[in-house]
């Protein structure tokens, strides 16, 4: 029972929670119930009747009293931007009475209300759930028609920025697996009383902040920095080299953050594998690289696995090293996670965001479970 608590309590409602956020589309049901109720049975074509119309004008007005008017145009401006401006327009010079109809007082506000796409809009805001911000975050939309399309190449990015996460987080992974397999394999022969204390010392990270030590690197990595002094003292560069607020900074920085990770897997592995095991292979003629690649290789495939695993999945949620330690055009998924929640509040596209980093988890999660297995995963 404390375990199902706590499973639910930390996992199972905020996940749950995201996820709805990233479909939920309650904002005009909550502002308008009655327009939403009457636009839902409309259908769709032209400009709604004037009883619509003038529900719809009625409760604009109460809408904007209450103070209640922001979260719809915040909505319609997720899907078409400038929407906003339109909503919050119309409610501001909305007279007391129509002039004619409403439908001719709307238009002589603005003359986006006398064409069928503003009310389509609010249509599609009438819906109890949506995909807008899932399609969005996949650069995908409905046109016209209602199928789904991709958007403009000039409005394209999440695609671009999902395959410059995981190409980082690849590249971050495969430099973590480089390091850290000679180092726990070292570990791992060494005696306890010399290997114990190293250990401590790849511990060592995370007893320290990670925002001071990207910040560390920021220091170390400039171009009047110790590396760059050093290169130049040596010279092997004539002037001094870029290596931070950009991709390589992004790398050398998250490495670091994150060998831990691939370091400790690796090395519980490596130490329940017998010596006697390449000293067998040797014995019976195979050379040293051979008894690697064939007898104790394969043995660790079950650290690699977690190791490789645990780092990806870390990396692919990075924000704090590659906002400080990168440049604009290395700025990861998580960055315009934490964009839409705390400087658009636009939530239900951050939780798209963060609901395709939940479904790649869980992606690499069953290919890990397919190729090693689940029951073979060992993180320490």
């Amino acid at each position: 029972m404390p375990l199902l608590a706590f499973l639910l309590a930390f996992m199972v409602l905020p996940i749950g929670g995201m996820l709805r956020l990233a479909i939920s589309n309650g904002e005009l049901g909550s502002a308008m119930p009655a327009t939403t109720e009457a636009l839902r049975a409309w259908d769709g074509q032209g400009v709604p009747p004037e009883a619509v119309v003038a529900g719809f004008a009625a409760e604009l007005r109460a809408a904007r009293e209450a103070r209640a008017l922001g979260p719809v145009a915040q909505r319609l401006n997720n899907a078409h931007p400038g929407d906003r401006s339109l909503v919050q327009g119309a409610a501001r010079r909305l007279p007391d009475e129509p002039d004619g109809d409403w439908r001719a007082t709307l238009a002589g506000i603005d003359e986006a209300w006398g064409e069928p796409r503003i009310w389509r809009s609010l249509q599609a805001a009438s819906a109890p759930w949506t995909d807008l911000y899932l399609l969005q975050a996949l650069d995908l939309e409905r046109d016209a028609d209602g199928d789904i399309a991709s958007v403009r190449d000039d409005r394209a990015i999440y695609r671009s920025i999902l395959g410059r996460t995981f190409l980082i987080s690849l590249v971050v992974t495969l430099a973590c697996l480089a390091i850290g397999y000679p180092l726990a394999y070292k570990l791992a022969s060494l005696p306890p009383r010399i290997a114990n204390p190293l250990t401590i010392l790849v511990l060592l990270p995370f007893w320290t902040s990670l925002l001071v030590r990207s910040a560390a690197w920021i220091v170390v990595l400039q171009r009047e920095g110790p590396i760059n002094e050093a290169l130049l003292a040596l010279g092997i560069v004539d002037e001094p080299v870029q290596l931070v607020f950009n991709r390589i900074g992004v790398y050398i920085a998250m490495t670091h953050v994150l060998l831990p990770f691939m370091v400790l897997p690796l090395l519980s592995v490596m130490r329940s594998i017998p010596p006697s095991h390449m000293r067998a292979a040797l014995s019976l003629g195979a050379t040293p690289l051979e008894a690697f690649v064939r007898v104790y290789l394969p043995q660790t495939r079950a650290g690699i696995g977690a190791g490789c695993l645990l780092v990806f999945i870390l990396a692919i949620g990075y924000y704090i090293t590659p906002a400080l330690v990168g440049g604009a055009a290395d700025q990861m998924i998580s960055y315009f996670v934490a964009f839409f929640t705390i400087q658009t509040v636009n939530w239900g596209m951050a939780a798209a965001l963060g609901s395709i980093l939940l479904a790649a988890t869980l992606v690499l999660y069953l290919i890990y479970a397919r190729l090693v297995g689940i029951d073979r995963l060992r993180l320490g």
